[in-house]
């Protein structure tokens, strides 16, 4: 937990992460928060079940974020927060995942240092490490991965600025967020920097929930199978470590 120096203008802040989907995957610090929780500012991916927890008489503000719809912008969010708090409300910032694992929870703690308020950072198990156990995937394996690296799928919009020669050495595993969209991009940069077409690859959707669906193959394979982009979650995982899922299909 990460807490503030500062002392409380009048209301507390929590950055809350709710985990990949099932409430018995939420921390019991993280169920704490939200069950004595004022006003809870949510995501888009946050399960019924863990919504439930929220108590009756509690205020909810959703600001979920879909690609191109993004129902609050993000400065809007920060003023949300500061405003509940000066009102001295216990508020909730529930995320998906892990805050500070692309969840903007970083620049929510800026703002809410900058305007005094007091808060406290919550993690939460992250889509990565979730959904890889679930679809039977070691990030870590010592005698095939010794690595990993998380990162994000727009990274695919903008190759100049993306290390690729590095991303295709052999002896680690990258999850892709939101990496599903741009499969093709992805797999077309790591192969000409010399990653074998063959490295096995997955896209999990629905990670950790009763939805879940897991495509594995190879990386070639995968981009002629690959399900069309939607709304439901999904993780990209490229390495040697997805041949170990129950769901791997060889060529």
């Amino acid at each position: 937990m990460t807490e503030s120096t500062n002392a409380p203008s009048t209301g507390f802040v929590a950055i809350v992460g709710a985990g990949p989907g099932p409430l018995d995957l939420m921390t019991l610090r993280a169920l704490d928060r939200l069950r004595n929780a004022e006003v809870v500012v949510h995501d888009r991916l946050i399960s019924s079940e863990v919504l439930d927890c929220i108590p009756a008489g509690a205020e909810r503000v959703y600001v979920g974020k879909a690609l191109g719809d993004h129902a609050v912008p993000q400065y809007g969010i920060h003023d949300l927060l500061v405003r509940h708090a000066r009102l001295g409300k216990r508020v909730v910032r529930l995320k998906g995942g892990d805050p500070y694992v692309f969840g903007r929870g970083g620049e929510e703690v800026q703002a809410l240092q900058a305007a005094g308020i007091a808060f406290e950072v919550v993690p939460g198990v992250t889509a990565a490490s979730g959904c890889s156990a679930a679809a039977g995937i070691p990030l870590t394996h010592r005698d095939l991965a010794s690595s990993c690296v998380f990162l994000p799928g727009h990274l695919a919009d903008d190759s100049t600025h993306a290390d690729w020669a590095s991303l295709a050495r052999p002896g680690q595993t990258r999850v892709f967020y939101m990496g599903i969209q741009r499969l093709a991009l992805i797999a077309e940069q790591l192969i000409s920097h010399g990653l074998p077409p063959s490295t096995p690859a997955a896209i999990v959707r629905d990670g950790t929930r009763s939805t879940q669906e897991v495509f594995a193959c190879s990386l070639s394979r995968l981009v002629e199978l690959a399900p069309t982009y939607g709304p439901r979650p999904g993780l990209l995982i490229i390495g040697e470590t997805v041949q170990l899922s129950p769901d791997f299909q060889k060529d």
